[in-house]
């Protein structure tokens, strides 16, 4: 796109921006009144999901209307280029080929000359080896008892997805595998880690350090104290055999690496058959479809692991052929293009009504708000438009009880998305224990769709007779999406994810910024070295500016106080 042709200023843009005036005072009960059957032509289903878009807020003017800006932006061949491999990250110039990680291993995709999909296999069937071993309880530390707990020890992507899926399905153990109990460890204050090593046994522990670059200094933190827990536990443990430590040993049976840099693995210390691969053209928060998501394999088994990778290759597929009106990331982009861009709507809430979907939520502020969170073209243009709105969430029915309020009554327009899978607990044994449970999933589900309505109608979804006082009064025409699974399985969860990971590509397409890049992090963590320099050493305090200087001081007259 040209430097004077910012998709601000072409027609689609403009179109619609005149046609939001004529939007924005109307509510959503005159569109269900005027539009007869709004729910099946606003719902689509692809890859195990149900979209419903009715109770968005537009027309089907409006969609046509979205739809040529997604071809005015280029959508279709962005989502070409993506998906074959084309250097889509321009600022770092490296094509996004996460969706290779979950190709078949019939398939091909050649980029640069290279076939990616054998060395892809070729890590899937490493991580095979070692979750087998887990699982068959051959997996043993330093004194030759299995290792019954692993702690991931990462960061960011190397953290969320994983912590996310393995949480979500955790009813998929294989049966009659050695049971892992996995856990996460991310905080750089080392808050997690201390909990872990003050209960665990560190005969029965492993870490896994995930790191693409091996260089964050929070998963690095938390590796030295793991390394040195181990190396004291365990050589307290040999010294009352009379024997020594064997270092080497420690750090082959208690460690696993993954990481884009091999050769840093392994002058930190882990052994060549521990490491896993991860390569440079997978962003962090991209990756737990390869090796970063070592702890969910270990957790629900190659065999569901696979699973979640099908249920992504799906949507991937239907991102790909399916037409722009009937393609389900494509319109869950346009409808938050709507509400940010031309209804003015910066506030975007995910709410999933299932317990076992804790973790999304905080999965999706990352891969939104870090892909999207920019504000310069990639011609280097400020961008004179919003892009990323402010995304948090929760689950739906603790939220109820929380900042619904603020949803109903308050003061500003928070676009929602609803999730729940239709069908839980059919599968359980006991007659009488599946009644129960499922009654109590119906009732989820009935306070997920009556949230959704009433946050839609307002005061005309409640029949009470007589005017209500002011203080009682819904406004309702709160724009809501809602996203039911058949079922949360490996292969629809797999299809979800991956439906939002398209989402953000579509919308940064449109705002025509880079989703596969994070400078702003980059020099968080620059910054904050600096400092963490300064405080250590004392020199340098004077190129601070007066705030900062002045909580260095407090914490130096802390630690003298200290030391006194």
């Amino acid at each position: 796109m040209s430097m004077s042709a910012t998709i601000d200023q072409r027609p689609a843009w403009r179109a619609l921006q005149s046609h939001a005036e004529e939007m924005r005072n109307v509510h959503l009960r005159e569109l269900f009144a005027e539009q007869p059957g709004r729910f099946a032509h606003f719902q689509r289903q692809a890859a195990g999901l149900a979209l419903d878009l009715s109770k968005q807020r537009w027309r089907p003017k409006t969609f046509e209307l979205l739809l040529d800006l997604a071809r005015e932006a280029e959508v279709p061949r962005a989502i070409e280029d993506l998906l074959s491999g084309e250097r889509v990250n321009r600022s770092e110039d490296r094509p996004a080929l996460h969706t290779a990680l979950r190709l078949p291993a019939d398939a091909s995709l050649v980029v640069d000359g290279e076939d990616l999909v054998p060395g892809v296999h070729r890590s899937l069937a490493r991580m095979t080896t070692m979750v087998e071993k887990f699982h068959a309880g051959q997996w043993r530390g330093t004194t030759g008892q299995p290792i019954r707990d692993v702690v991931n020890l990462g960061v960011g992507g190397s953290d969320l997805g994983p912590l996310m899926v393995t949480h979500a399905l955790a009813d998929y153990r294989p049966a009659g595998a050695y049971e892992i109990n996995v856990h996460f460890a991310s905080t750089m204050d080392g808050s997690q880690l201390a909990d872990y090593l003050s209960r665990f046994n560190p005969e029965t522990t492993l870490f896994v350090l995930s790191s693409k670059s091996f260089t964050t200094i929070d998963t690095l933190s938390n590796a030295q104290t793991a390394r040195d827990w181990l190396l004291s536990r365990l050589g307290d443990a040999e010294r009352e055999l009379a024997v020594e430590v064997d270092r080497d040993l420690v750090m082959r049976q208690h460690f696993i690496g993954v990481s884009a840099s091999p050769k840093k693995m392994a002058e930190w210390g882990i052994a060549e058959a521990n490491q896993l691969e991860f390569w440079d053209w997978v962003g962090g928060r991209y990756s737990l479809w390869g090796a970063i998501g070592l702890p969910i394999a270990l957790v629900i088994g190659m065999e569901g692991f696979r699973e979640l990778l099908a249920g992504a290759h799906d949507m991937d597929r239907h991102f790909r052929e399916a037409p722009l009106e009937d393609n389900l990331p494509v319109l869950l982009a346009l409808a938050g293009i709507w509400n940010v861009n031309f209804l003015d709507i910066r506030a975007h809430s995910i709410l999933p009504y299932d317990g076992r979907l804790e973790y999304f939520s905080s999965y999706l502020e990352q891969l939104e708000m870090e892909s999207n969170g920019k504000s310069v073209t990639h011609d280097g243009q400020d961008a004179s438009y919003s892009t990323c709105p402010v995304l948090w969430g929760q689950l739906g029915p603790n939220a109820q009880h929380a900042f619904y309020q603020l949803l109903h009554q308050g003061t500003q327009a928070v676009e929602c998305d609803f999730i729940a899978p239709l069908r839980r607990y059919d599968d359980v044994t006991d007659a009488a224990t599946r009644t129960h449970l499922m009654n109590q999933h119906r009732l989820t589900l009935a306070n997920c769709f009556a949230q959704s309505r009433v946050l839609m109608l307002g005061d005309d979804a409640i029949d009470e007779p007589g005017e209500r006082p002011s203080h009682k009064r819904y406004r309702g025409n709160q724009p809501s999406t809602t996203l039911l699974l058949d079922r949360l399985t490996p292969r629809t969860l797999g299809a979800l994810i991956a439906l939002y990971e398209h989402k953000v590509f579509v919308q940064a397409t449109i705002w025509d910024i880079n989703p596969f890049d994070q400078w702003g992090v980059e020099l968080g963590k620059q910054i904050a070295g600096e400092t963490e320099r300064i405080l250590a050493s004392h020199q340098g305090i004077e190129t601070m500016d007066d705030s900062t200087r002045g909580l260095i001081e407090a914490l130096w007259r802390t630690e003298e106080a200290k030391g006194s």
